[in-house]
């Protein structure tokens, strides 16, 4: 690789976070300045979390930057070492990672995912391969850099521990967004010891690896982890949010497949529903666009469509039920009552059950050692950590989550009388509480 071109001095960027953020090398300082990287300031790292938590406007370009400077920071830690098993030679490309990372991600992130069946990692390298300013940087650093960054990201690199920084269950992005996250959203579950888990980090083996003076602190790391999942992450608000959201993208494709003559369809969001929609087109969505959208979609014809982009845009959330157990037959049983009584099957019930989403709460034993938190004792021996800490053990393999019932209350309310006695018990109590009484 090229010798790195250090910047005439170093920049700095104030963050709430790591307080300040390190720019030493020109290839990094010119990727930061690229369309394609500075469009993530338009993209929440958190999707719709700002309607429950509303301190929770921060973006990509925030995260992706602090997930630069763990990055950066554990490479100056290895080098400063001299440890034989870090290959000097892949540090940039590391550094490239670990800035562009996130650089898929489309507006609303996983619920614009779902909605479409995309995958935020395969568009990051879609566009560091593509036709675009960050590959042009990348190739004129080096030519074949933006493959080797793409395949980082594709976790297929040929240097597995460059993998490890980006993506592993101890690596910088999941380290920077337990602080942003806690810290933006003002809970506490997500702060961790950073500075002290940096320092116990050891290349070993073609591996990232933590000394085994270090547990206590992965410890607290991954119970911060689980925390956040379920108080923040999984938070019923924020399903309900997410719940509204897909809706809306839902209904706006059906319509478009049908050939609904929508008063108001901004490009690109014709190539998103036909499902061919390129590179070039992609980056010109954020979430100003698609809000733009759904505000003017209140006033569609489409009566379904102007209602979940009302209750998103006013935050008229649908509410929601609990239940341990439910089956299929009694969700049928539920979606018949309702298109009975003149409520839509579909779009006025929503079945959720947490732990069926995307995250990874850590769990010991697979066999995929890239799955697995290693620790290196005093004699150079590894450990898998749960087998050494009960805290690992005691939160590993639980599966908490309750099915939950999403639903418009406003709508319910004006028919729940005409519901079966069965169907209509689900929702009593949410919809009609009981009345408490207190002897004075």
């Amino acid at each position: 690789m090229k010798p790195v071109q250090p910047l005439g001095e170093e920049k700095v960027f104030k963050d709430p976070v790591h307080n300040y953020i390190h720019v030493q090398d020109r290839l990094i300082w010119t990727l930061i300045n690229t369309p394609e990287f500075q469009r993530l300031r338009r993209i929440r790292q958190l999707g719709t979390s700002y309607l429950t938590f509303h301190g929770a406007e921060h973006s990509r370009f925030s995260h992706s930057l602090g997930v630069y400077e763990i990055t950066r920071r554990i490479i100056s830690q290895f080098e400063r070492g001299g440890y034989e098993d870090w290959p000097r030679e892949e540090s940039l490309v590391a550094l490239c990672a670990a800035l562009l990372h996130d650089l898929g991600h489309g507006p609303f992130s996983h619920s614009i995912e779902e909605a479409f069946d995309m995958d935020h990692e395969e568009w990051t390298c879609r566009i560091l391969l593509g036709d675009t300013e960050v590959n042009r940087v990348l190739e004129e650093a080096e030519t074949g850099l933006a493959e080797r960054v793409a395949s980082v990201i594709r976790k297929d690199y040929e240097k597995p521990i460059v993998v490890n920084l980006v993506s592993s269950p101890l690596d910088a992005d999941r380290m920077d967004y337990l602080l942003r996250d806690a810290y933006f959203t003002g809970v506490n579950y997500g702060t961790i010891d950073v500075d002290r888990i940096l320092r116990m980090l050891r290349p070993h083996n073609g591996r990232v690896v933590v000394k085994e003076s270090g547990m206590h602190a992965i410890e607290d790391y991954l119970m911060a982890r689980y925390q956040m999942y379920w108080q923040v992450y999984f938070h019923p608000v924020t399903r309900s949010s997410d719940i509204v959201l897909r809706q809306i993208f839902r209904r706006a494709k059906e319509l478009f497949d049908q050939g609904f003559a929508f008063k108001f369809l901004p490009y690109p969001l014709p190539a998103l529903f036909e499902g061919n929609i390129q590179v070039h087109d992609y980056l010109l969505l954020d979430e100003a666009l698609v809000q733009t959208a759904f505000m003017q979609w209140t006033r569609e014809d489409d009566e379904i469509l102007a209602d979940v982009c009302h209750r998103f845009m006013q935050r008229r959330l649908y509410k929601y039920v609990e239940t341990d157990l439910i089956d299929l037959e009694t969700i049928d049983s539920i979606r018949n009552e309702f298109a009975r009584v003149g409520l839509h099957p579909q779009y006025d019930l929503e079945i959720d059950f947490p732990t069926d989403l995307p995250y990874d709460v850590f769990r010991p034993g697979d066999p995929k050692k890239e799955k697995q938190i290693l620790l290196l004792d005093r004699q150079n021996r590894i450990q898998e950590i749960s087998e050494v800490s009960d805290i690992v053990r005691s939160i590993s393999g639980i599966h908490r989550g309750r099915y939950h019932l999403y639903y418009p209350q406003d709508k319910l309310e004006k028919v729940i009388h005409q519901l079966s006695e069965e169907v209509a018990a689900i929702f009593e109590n949410k919809i009609n509480p009981p009345q408490m009484e207190f002897e004075i």
